[in-house]
């Protein structure tokens, strides 16, 4: 049994049944053109040359390599009536702590994927997010959250947030069980999907009966969702995430924003 998830690829690898994998990419990184669009997967290696970023982490190589794959498609799609979509399979467990890369600069690789997902956005390509597992910390801000629209598997094992729990805790100065008790009525400390959806930040939560290895019957549930998605952007803004009664306050934030300036 491994200790990292095999979600992210299992996804992949059923959602692009058999198509090839874009080369020149590191082996952490997963690109394939199909007929939905562009798959992009963070995937686990255990032999990455970066020790903290083996267990499917974000790190120098991942980040650079999503800007790469997205740019690319960018480029190729310049002239394009009708962008190709981008769809991220998200599976991220953290962003990669370690000192080489802050040495290495992991706050721009990761930067970089961030800016290229928005300016794919900006420039017309669909971009939707299918979470299948962890979609933690900065390793979900750079391969996910820029996305037009995110989808969610219904399963105790797909959560969101900015750190761990046992993180959560030692930051905040709690036990764990304490933190879940908060948790329960402020729901951005949460990690549950129902809390998440909440906010207003996913457009739609699926299920499905095998999450680890989907079964046909879940392929296809979730390629027909992942259509409707694509088909359901209509610009580029994110201004579809700010209507939940949890962002109310949010949304006054920015009335006052846009009066004053």
């Amino acid at each position: 049994m491994s200790g990292y998830s095999l979600r992210g690829l299992n996804w992949f690898n059923a959602l692009s049944a058999g198509a090839k994998a874009l080369d020149g990419l590191p082996p952490s990184l997963r690109v394939a053109d199909v007929a939905l669009g562009r798959l992009l997967a963070v995937v686990a290696d255990p032999d990455n040359r970066f020790p903290r970023a083996r267990n499917g982490e974000v790190g120098l190589l991942e980040g650079w390599g999503l800007a790469k794959a997205v740019d690319d498609a960018i480029s190729a799609d310049r002239e394009q009536t009708h962008k190709r979509p981008l769809i991220a399979i998200v599976d991220v467990p953290s962003q990669a702590y370690g000192r080489r890369e802050e040495a290495l600069g992991i706050h721009q690789a990761l930067a970089g994927a961030a800016d290229a997902y928005a300016r794919a956005r900006l420039a017309g390509h669909p971009v939707i997010a299918l979470l299948v597992g962890k979609a933690m910390s900065g390793a979900f801000l750079a391969h996910g959250y820029q996305a037009n629209r995110l989808i969610a598997l219904r399963d105790p094992g797909v959560m969101v947030h900015a750190m761990g729990k046992a993180s959560a805790a030692r930051v905040t100065l709690r036990s764990v069980e304490e933190l879940e008790a908060l948790a329960s009525s402020v729901p951005p400390m949460a990690y549950d999907i129902d809390s998440y959806a909440s906010l207003g930040l996913l457009w739609e939560t699926l299920s499905v009966q095998q999450i680890e290895q989907p079964t046909a019957e879940d392929l296809a549930r979730v390629t027909e969702c992942l259509k409707q998605a694509i088909g359901d952007v209509s610009s580029g803004d994110l201004s579809n995430r700010l209507g939940a009664a949890n962002r109310a306050a949010s949304s006054r934030v920015r009335e006052l924003l846009r009066a004053q300036w």
